[in-house]
């Protein structure tokens, strides 16, 4: 029903949604409120922004964890355990804790303003580490066994057999993974600060404020549009993350 009301809302004129008693239909449906946001700010180049921070913070965050989950997983190695706990512990440490230094190493960096800010601190993420280090160990290792017999190395035994099994829970992880940077909006906050390089989450912000006005409408249309692509990133993954939880219902 809440979002039932926002896209109503959206399209209508503002006046209507203080009505008494309120109308949940528009009495006329006012279009003009999507063109309107596109011609107040630079609406199109926010999507694109956070289109480029989803999708190239997520593939980078897959082929990081999914290695690191693999290496953690299926190879013995010296301080295994204590480099796992240490990187899980990261999980115990809030984004706000961490701001301040994140942001001088990317002022350093001299990354101020722009996309690869926002992309690279989100590579490496505990959480993806540990759900697939998991997962990982419950494959039998016989098929390690039976690959290095025929002759497969490690790498062809990670792509060839680990990853395509591992399918389900990196549909988890990309669903979300792919939510948490495009509705981000604390990091964009600290390190964006031009039209050029401002994602949805900031954009819609500014939306508001520049209205003026108060025009609820235009801005709830802008909210309409900005929640189209995770809700086709739920739509596409949503038979992975069907089988993802049919699988740790059975090995539960």
């Amino acid at each position: 029903m809440p979002l039932l009301w926002i896209i109503s809302t959206s399209l209508r004129l503002p006046k209507d949604s203080f009505s008494l008693p309120p109308l949940f239909i528009p009495v006329e449906f006012v279009v003009e409120n999507y063109r309107e946001v596109f011609t107040k700010l630079p609406f199109d180049k926010f999507i694109l922004n956070s289109l480029f921070v989803t999708v190239v913070g997520t593939c980078a965050q897959i082929c990081v964890t999914t290695m690191a989950a693999y290496a953690f997983a299926r190879i013995k190695f010296v301080g295994k355990n204590v480099v796992f706990l240490m990187i899980l512990a990261g999980l115990m440490i809030p984004i706000q804790s961490t701001i301040v230094p994140k942001f001088i190493v990317i002022r350093q960096m001299s990354l101020i303003n722009t996309l690869w800010a926002l992309i690279l601190p989100a590579i490496i993420d505990p959480l993806a580490i540990f759900l697939l280090r998991q997962f990982m160990m419950t494959i039998p290792f016989s098929y390690d066994e039976s690959a290095y017999i025929d002759g497969a190395g490690r790498f062809a035994i990670f792509t060839k057999i680990i990853l395509p099994m591992s399918i389900p829970t990196i549909a988890v992880i990309v669903t979300i993974r792919s939510l948490v940077l495009w509705n981000d909006f604390f990091q964009p906050l600290i390190f964006i600060n031009s039209y050029d390089y401002m994602t949805l989450p900031l954009g819609l912000t500014v939306l508001k404020g520049h209205m003026g006005n108060g025009s609820i409408s235009i801005v709830l249309a802008g909210v309409v549009l900005s929640s189209i692509p995770p809700l086709l990133i739920y739509i596409f993954c949503q038979k992975q993350l069907m089988s993802s939880a049919v699988l740790a219902g059975l090995k539960s």
